[in-house]
């Protein structure tokens, strides 16, 4: 192991490798719980270094686990003390906006906030947004297929990106970079590394799609009383604002009392308490118009009884401290401690039902169970943060049986946009069918025959890994 680290430290230089106790104050998941285990971190400068290291350890057969930012929620990035970490935070590098084509080159490890500050510097707009923007990656959001707060009008990320380059186990380099729309040449291989989560090749560059940056930006937080209010409402708001409602973040209830009632942390922009809260989003070419249309289409859905109450942010300060609310998360995770989270999808009519036989099956075990419901309604996508005291791995199973088996029973999905990593592996069969598993383990072996790169992530289990669900 000695000569493999000396040959790797010749590749990334000195700076380039982490060991012993600079291994230990990191962390490998979020929340962080406990340090990283390690035996290294290499810290690789450019794709040829990647590409150089990953040769090395293929011929080895040493184990590799990806990290970006370590934003995920399923121990996508955990690491056992055989592993060496790989970390993409010194390929940062941005290159200028093309205009023209409107689209972004940049290194998988730039931060997805600074990849915003670019386009809009450009006066350009990179659609996909989500609350770790400040830390998360756009390596990591390509390999977990990052949805986020515009997914309704933008998509997945799949969706954003036109090409990638990517480095494969043995050390191949895969260079796809298209900067075209429309590309029918074949297979379309960046998509094999969209939502692989590290399992396939790590991505080391992309090529990103832009779009006009909207001259108008309206928003607002509303208060429902019902959940059939709640669908009549985003019905009624995509027809009236013409396609160009570009978020519907819903929180329920007990979000709303326990990040906003509970005290004056993000103080009382409504003043009733609702069911149900929405913080919804409108952007468009026309200043004036656009906001005359906001204004209208939310006076009709009070005419209609849809909604009980709103706010309307008049300033970039307002709309800032209304996304705060929802942005909330890491607040969320300490008063829920210690938290398990879930992300799911299922039909927009299911969701009610859903929740209450969850929170009335998690209450039925542990009185004291608490529970948090939010998520992306526009696009089916749940969250819910909940507690039952302990993190005790008999006690994980069972709530999340409780939780994927009332999902399987109404054809939802056990991952929206967090992925599958170590957490829900285990239930993999509950959304996708034993083909259709049997052909992403035959990609895994002709792409990764040695199943080093982050191994036991979605479909097997590393020797000796404890980590959280059942065994498969």
């Amino acid at each position: 192991m000695s000569e493999l680290i000396a040959k790797i430290r010749e590749i990334v230089g000195a700076s380039g490798l982490l060991q012993g106790d600079a291994v230990g104050q990191r962390s490998d998941s979020w929340p962080p719980a406990g340090g990283c285990r390690a035996l290294a971190i290499v810290r690789p400068a450019s794709t040829a270094e990647v590409s150089a290291v990953l040769r090395l350890c293929h011929a080895a057969g040493q184990s590799v686990v990806t990290h970006g930012g370590l934003t995920g929620l399923v121990g996508g990035g955990k690491t056992t003390a055989d592993d060496l970490v790989l970390s993409l935070e010194r390929m940062t590098a941005i290159e200028p906006v093309d205009r023209d084509n409107r689209t972004v080159t940049v290194d998988a490890g730039a931060p997805l906030q600074k990849v915003h500050e670019a386009a809009e510097a450009a006066g350009l707009l990179f659609p996909l947004d989500l609350g770790a923007r400040g830390t998360a990656t756009i390596g990591g959001t390509i390999s977990t297929n990052a949805g986020g707060n515009s997914v309704i009008r933008y998509g997945m990320i799949r969706e954003q990106v036109l090409g990638v380059e990517a480095v494969l186990a043995d050390g191949t380099v895969i260079s796809s970079m298209n900067n075209v729309i429309k590309n029918n040449t074949g297979y379309d291989l960046k998509q094999l590394f969209v939502g692989s989560e590290g399992t396939l090749g790590v991505v080391t560059r992309a090529v990103l799609r832009l779009r006009p940056l909207p001259r108008s930006c309206n928003t607002a937080l509303v208060g429902l009383d019902s959940f059939d209010a709640l669908s009549a409402f985003l019905r009624n708001m995509d027809a009236a604002l013409g396609g160009t409602l570009s978020a519907f973040e819903v929180m329920w209830n007990d979000f709303w009392k326990l990040l906003v009632a509970a005290d004056d942390r993000h103080g009382q922009p409504l003043g009733a308490a609702h069911a149900f809260y929405v913080l919804l989003e409108s952007t468009g070419g026309h200043e004036a118009g656009d906001r005359e249309r906001f204004e209208e289409a939310l006076h009709e859905a009070f005419e209609q009884g849809l909604i009980g109450d709103a706010v309307l942010a008049q300033s970039r300060q307002q709309r800032q401290e209304l996304w705060a609310i929802r942005d909330d998360i890491e607040t969320m995770f300490t008063r829920l401690y210690p938290p398990i989270a879930f992300d799911v999808s299922l039909g927009i009519p299911l969701m009610e039902d859903y929740v209450r036989e969850v929170r009335s099956a998690l209450t039925a075990l542990w009185p004291a169970a608490r529970m948090v419901t939010f998520g992306h309604l526009g696009d089916g996508n749940l969250h819910l943060v909940l507690t039952v005291g302990s993190l005790d791995p008999e006690q994980v199973h069972t709530v999340e049986k409780i939780v994927y088996e009332a999902l399987g029973r109404r054809g939802g999905v056990i991952s929206a946009e967090h992925g599958i990593g170590l957490q829900k592996r285990a239930y993999l069969r509950h959304s996708r069918s034993a083909e259709e598993v049997a052909l992403m383990r035959t990609l895994k072996a002709a792409l990764d025959p040695k199943n080093i790169l982050n191994p036991g992530k979605i479909l097997g289990r590393v020797p000796g890994d404890t980590g959280m669900g059942a065994s498969p």
